[in-house]
């Protein structure tokens, strides 16, 4: 596939991402961690707009000058922009607005794609693909909090399959051997800079377990009453627990004595069978501790992740966010992309049910705060 169709390809998806909508979802922010749909299908369009028309596309006329203000996410580099509290106050420009510059901008670079680019806009090509396909993961986060804390718990969409299967329980934990391994991305393809550089780690033996925790585990440590017992908990997760009365995984909800989860069909019976998902670390760091058990490093999550199934929730790892040895930021506003991220996050591993295809890969390095849990995360056990 040329550069032209997988630009295309990209942009389509995100477009049937938000096709189930109505306008007046596109416009809310419940909380900060949420951007409005309609600011991330801008944001994106900016993105291809800001790095690669207004350099690289002689006589490429702005659309709106305004628009760098409004859909600059954190590049300081780029300028001055709309604080990320405030995305849910643009009521202006509308969601029509936004789909007329989404137009403008993919005209300009099929025009643009027409003639054979240098191997550094080839580069910015990619990186906005598959940026767009991090904030395509997001945008399903997004609209799956604003519609899941609506009264009416409506649907997302009613004809929504996951697109992976309910996988068998295997049996007992996998083992593996001391030693020396290498972790990080290898090859030509495609990474993000913070799966950089390849090198190497010691492991002392250690067991994975081969499956996520599932819903009816975890139903075990609530009614255990693993949510009011701070000896499971860190002081700061306890914290977090107590202040904000926490008592299940976001989106349970208990009915007349029955639990429920808000899902993108809308509220639904708890299926006992699938995956915990929605929690924080913290949530997960108190489940392994009340087992017994403890989460894994993420290396060795990355040396084990041939052995087993993954990608149907991200995982928690025991991992700060650092940069690998020899990691370096990219001159300009590139740079900006992972590297200041790197203090007060854990890293997690795998993949989510929504994470765009072929967007998966085993040194892949997710990042979050650890009392968020509105993204796609789940546990997985070591010992």
């Amino acid at each position: 596939m040329d550069l032209a169709d997988c630009y295309k390809k990209v942009r389509q998806r995100t477009e049937q991402i938000c096709s189930p909508l109505q306008t007046e979802d596109y416009v809310v922010q419940p909380v900060v961690d949420v951007s409005p749909p309609k600011w991330h299908i801008g944001h994106v369009t900016w993105f291809f707009e800001t790095f690669v028309l207004k350099p690289y596309f002689m006589g490429y006329q702005e659309f709106n000058a305004n628009y760098n203000y409004v859909f600059n996410s954190y590049y300081e580099t780029v300028g001055n922009r709309v604080i990320r509290t405030d995305r849910g106050n643009l009521s202006r420009p509308t969601v029509a607005d936004i789909y007329q510059y989404r137009a403008y901008v993919d005209e300009a670079m099929a025009k643009f794609l027409h003639q054979e680019p240098s191997a550094e806009v080839k580069e910015l090509l990619i990186l906005g693909f598959n940026h767009e396909e991090q904030h395509q993961e997001l945008l399903l986060t997004d609209i799956k909090y604003i519609l899941g804390h609506n009264p009416l718990f409506p649907a997302y969409d009613a004809a929504y399959v996951s697109p992976k299967a309910e996988e068998a329980i295997s049996p007992g934990f996998i083992k593996m051997d001391e030693g020396v391994y290498e972790i990080g991305h290898t090859g030509d393809s495609f990474c993000f800079d913070n799966e950089l550089n390849r090198h190497k780690v010691y492991l002392n033996t250690y067991e994975l377990s081969p499956n996520l925790v599932t819903n009816a585990q975890y139903l075990e440590f609530i009614n255990s009453g693993g949510y009011h017992d701070f000896r499971h908990w860190h002081a700061e997760g306890w914290d977090w627990v107590n202040i904000n009365k926490v008592e299940a995984p976001l989106y349970w909800h208990s009915i007349d004595g029955e639990w429920q989860n808000y899902t993108y069909h809308g509220l639904q019976p708890l299926s006992l069978k699938e995956p915990v998902c929605h929690i924080s670390y913290f949530e997960a760091y108190a489940y392994a501790s009340w087992k017994g058990l403890r989460l894994p490093t993420e290396f060795e999550w990355e040396a084990a992740a041939t052995k087993f199934s993954w990608g149907k929730s991200w995982e928690w790892t025991e991992s700060s966010y650092l940069p690998y040895p020899g990691f370096a930021k990219a001159p300009g506003a590139i740079g900006e992309y992972n590297g200041k991220f790197m203090v007060n996050q854990k890293v997690l591993r795998g993949a989510s049910e929504v994470t765009s295809p072929g967007h998966s890969r085993i040194t892949y390095r997710n990042f979050f705060q650890t009392h968020l849990r509105w993204q796609f995360t789940g546990i997985r056990l070591a010992r």
